[in-house]
């Protein structure tokens, strides 16, 4: 089941990504979005594109409005990179802040682009990533979809799940199928859950700062 949160933790970091169609065993990811946020704060963000190895589904195509065409012509202005290029830059992101205690947040990120993302890494780089001492399974991951299911149980009170439709019951702009966008999205959607929440926080000033030992980080 999973856990009501009522606190934010320190560090947050939105994750979402735009990709080729459906079937995590088969699509690739061809944007990847990430927001980092201290104590409710937006610190650092970062969305780069794929030029991906297989053809862009066309139902995939009319959610988020990219073409090979468009991520070819972005070469000029944003970062894009190869498919292996790709995998590797989301990874590092992801170990980097795993290894500062940060909490993943996103919707259905777990059973899809996490899930994507093992899955392409095994694919194309013929290992697991836990041959690269990255264990998946070790982020501390928070989905929104299902925190709002924590936070309300009832499917007649809440029949949709979405992100469109999160956004929409906590007042918090969409991110219009982009990357980076829906990141920041599933960020502000988990905020405004613990904010409403009447067990939880009423405002990101109550979230104490965290000191840790010197000798526990040592130890890490």
């Amino acid at each position: 089941m999973a856990k009501k949160y009522l606190r934010v933790p320190e560090l947050i970091v939105g994750f979402d990504t735009e990709t080729t169609g459906l079937d995590v065993a088969t699509e690739r990811a061809i944007s990847y979005g990430f927001c980092a946020y201290r104590y409710g704060k937006l610190e650092w963000s970062e969305q780069f594109y794929v030029v991906p190895d297989r053809a862009i589904a066309p139902a995939a195509q009319r959610v988020h409005g990219l073409s090979l065409e468009d991520i070819e012509t972005k070469r000029g202005t944003d970062s894009v990179f190869s498919v292996p290029g790709g995998l590797a830059r989301a990874v590092d992101i992801l170990r980097r802040y795993q290894e500062q205690g940060a909490y993943i947040v996103g919707a259905n990120v777990v059973r899809f682009d996490l899930e994507m993302l093992r899955r392409s890494y095994e694919s194309v780089f013929a290992k697991s990533l836990s041959d690269e001492s990255f264990d998946l399974a070790r982020l501390q991951v928070i989905d929104v979809i299902e925190h709002d299911l924590a936070i309300e149980p009832s499917r007649a009170e809440r029949p949709r799940r979405g992100l469109e439709y999160l956004c929409r019951h906590y007042d918090v702009e969409p991110g219009g199928h982009e990357a980076l966008g829906d990141a920041r999205a599933t960020v502000e959607v988990f905020i405004e859950q613990v904010v409403r929440n009447n067990e939880g926080q009423i405002a990101l000033d109550l979230v104490p700062a965290i000191e840790v030992p010197s000798e526990s980080v040592e130890s890490r």
